[in-house]
């Protein structure tokens, strides 16, 4: 066990607990509870273990730290200033306030040293998780004997509220199944949420469940500096099974009237409790926001000691480089997120005519693509053969041999979410996980943080409709597009057919800004020629027009194929009708002015929408003037083909509506 200073700890933890009782109560909103409580252990880790270098947060070989109970963010603000990251006091006094950057929860891309967006209780959890697989993953590709490439250790603390979400339950069982290791765990074991003691609603060993789980779990007291040195040199000592440090702890720490209260967990301790707490715990009352001698040396002596491993680590990369260029190569290329610039090559061609699903065509382009694509990582929620998504000739990874490239994500899409989150945050994986479109509710919270942080994964959403059939209403995603087009920052693509589904891989590949969901059928469609869907990857084109057209068809997915139907119905009755294939409403939105006004123009005001799901959306393309077929109501029991027709999701209708339009 290394030699520690408890003088200067309690001095660094006293001014971790000053620094966030002020910044709340500046802002007068915040949550000082945790901060307060989990002082000592922040400090112990901070100082004793996390290899780290503040002068450059983003070296590929630090240790990942993970505040997953985000609320208590000036916590991890406070480590981050007293360590030597470019974060100020003056930082740390706009807490909360516009253009800061010190939010109310860690922002992933606002604040140097902060690894991932949390916030949304279990989220960093599974953050953690993804990150500690990815560290083994890349580890076991590139690690050779003299050269330890990829060596690392992810921390995250965690509290109640972390321990009752249903997320971190789906990430820590897989994370214990798979031994993830180098994967450290503390839970703020508190008692206290905000209703109260967690006595009300909480009474589960939790202890009992990790072991369960497959964790190596530990019990310290949290103000114990001797009990959490301990723990952690015992935790690192563990290599095939992730730790659970659970560490019992006082909230709002050394508050008079407060402690161990739901008071303190989320409003400011006011003006006379400030003082007292700050007088019982020997803090000078005034000035606010007060560091004193010695403390940042202190705390900085683990992000020195950091510099120093990182200039030996860049020295091992060179030898490396020399000895193993082909491996060192990829490496690079995987960290640096390099992609083909063949694409013309590489994805494949299909027949003409041929009848093929988009979730059968989307597993023909992935494969295709996954060999120039090396950093390509991902899985299924146990829905493997009917997404699609596993690589030919690859293994899944597994406890006796974590180098596949295939993760059975089990039946856990929401945990698959935050955990292809916490993968491409570690870097030099790009993440994709398959599950029913249907199933995206379960995991929406974990892409709305994707498209928050701008996290380029993939997700494979297939089944996409009434098409898939005889499941019924539980199965088919009636609203589903709709509610994903409505998160910012995320591209929704819905293909019509095999060639259109390869571009869209593409497109996702290609998409570095945010995530993608594709959204592909499980009932068969004809293929068309490659020429009519070279336009795709803009996200809507004109795949059929007529001369002079009177009004235009719009169509995704399987639609599509109905909307050509109809051209031709409503040209026997002598009305020209142009077709467009839209698969991405955001991809489209992205094209320029001009491009726009050519595929619509706003002079053919006669328009018609068709899509198997809710309508409500799509009067932005459609107009005052347009109609939408489609269906605003829950899907039934019966062959996809009844469905259709059932429903009135057919070109007949879809004529009937252009007709009516035109009147």
């Amino acid at each position: 066990m290394p030699s520690y200073s408890l003088g200067s700890h309690d001095l660094a933890a006293k001014t971790i607990r000053g620094l966030a009782m002020d910044a709340v109560q500046k802002a007068n909103s915040g949550h000082p509870g945790m901060p307060m409580g989990t002082a000592d252990i922040a400090v112990v880790l901070w100082t004793q273990y996390l290899k780290h270098n503040p002068k450059d947060p983003k070296w590929p070989d630090r240790d990942r730290f993970v505040l997953s109970a985000g609320h208590g963010s000036t916590l991890l603000y406070s480590l981050l200033h007293l360590s030597g990251y470019a974060l100020s006091l003056d930082d740390l006094k706009q807490f909360r306030q516009w253009n800061s950057i010190t939010p109310g929860h860690p922002e992933f891309h606002l604040t140097p040293g902060v690894e991932t967006t949390t916030g949304p209780l279990g989220q960093g959890v599974a953050n953690a998780v993804g990150m500690a697989l990815a560290e083994r993953w890349l580890a076991e590709r590139f690690n050779r004997p003299g050269f330890s490439v990829v060596d690392h250790t992810t921390y995250a603390i965690a509290g109640d509220g972390d321990m009752m979400e249903g997320i971190s339950h789906e990430a820590c069982s897989l994370a214990g199944h798979l031994g993830l290791g180098k994967l450290i765990l503390f839970y703020d074991d508190n008692g206290i949420t905000i209703d109260g003691s967690t006595d009300l609603s909480f009474s589960e060993d939790v202890l009992a469940r990790f072991e369960a789980y497959g964790w190596h779990t530990i019990e310290v007291d949290g103000h114990n500096v001797m009990e959490i040195l301990a723990a952690i040199a015992q935790a690192k000592e563990i290599d095939d099974q992730p730790s659970l440090i659970a560490c019992q702890t006082h909230i709002g720490y050394g508050s008079p009237n407060r402690q161990d209260t739901s008071k303190v967990h989320g409003s400011p301790l006011g003006d006379a409790e400030l003082r007292l707490t700050k007088e019982a715990l020997g803090i000078p009352v005034e000035p606010a926001f007060f560091v004193p001698d010695g403390v940042r040396e202190f705390m900085s002596r683990s992000g020195l000691a950091g510099a120093e491993q990182q200039a030996e680590w860049e020295s091992m990369m060179e030898r490396y480089a020399q000895a193993h260029p082909k491996l060192a190569a990829l490496y690079r290329r995987s960290m640096g997120g390099q992609l083909p610039d063949n694409w013309d090559e590489i994805l494949p061609k299909f027949e003409v005519g041929k009848s093929i699903a988009t979730r059968a065509s989307s597993g023909i382009a992935l494969n295709a693509i996954a060999p120039h694509v090396p950093q390509l990582l991902g899985g299924s929620a146990d829905l493997t053969g009917s997404n699609l998504t596993d690589l030919k000739g690859e293994s899944a990874l597994d406890l006796e041999d974590f180098s596949g490239r295939y993760i059975h994500f089990g039946i856990r899409e929401h945990g698959m979410g935050g955990i292809l989150n916490g993968m491409f945050l570690h870097g030099g994986i790009r993440p994709y996980g398959g599950t029913f479109l249907v199933f995206s509710d379960y995991m929406r919270p974990s892409v709305r943080l994707a498209a928050l942080m701008g996290l380029p994964v993939i997700y494979v959403f297939t089944h996409d409709s009434i098409g898939l059939g005889e499941d019924g209403p539980t199965h088919q995603p009636v609203e589903h597009l709709m509610a994903l087009r409505t998160i910012p920052n995320l591209t929704v693509i819905r293909p019509a057919e095999a060639g259109e589904t390869a571009l869209a891989w593409k497109s996702a590949l290609e998409n570095l800004d945010g995530p993608t969901a594709l959204a592909l059928t499980r009932q068969g469609l004809p293929t068309w020629e490659p020429v009519k869907v070279k336009d795709a990857g803009k996200g809507g084109y004109i795949l059929s027009d007529a001369p002079n057209p009177q009004a235009i068809l719009i169509g995704t997915g399987s639609e599509a194929h109905i909307a050509l139907k109809a051209q031709s119905l409503l040209a026997e009755k002598g009305v020209a009708a142009r077709v467009v294939s839209m698969p991405s409403w955001e991809l489209f939105d992205k094209q320029s002015a001009e491009y726009r006004e050519m595929v619509l123009p706003s002079a053919i005001t006669a328009r018609v929408s068709i899509e198997a799901g809710i309508t409500f959306g799509w009067e932005r393309y459609l107009g005052t003037e347009g109609r939408a077929i489609g269906l605003d109501h829950f899907g039934a029991s019966a062959p996809f083909e009844t469905l259709y027709q059932e429903f009135g999701i057919t070109a007949e209708a879809v004529a009937e509506a252009a007709l009516a339009v035109l009147k």
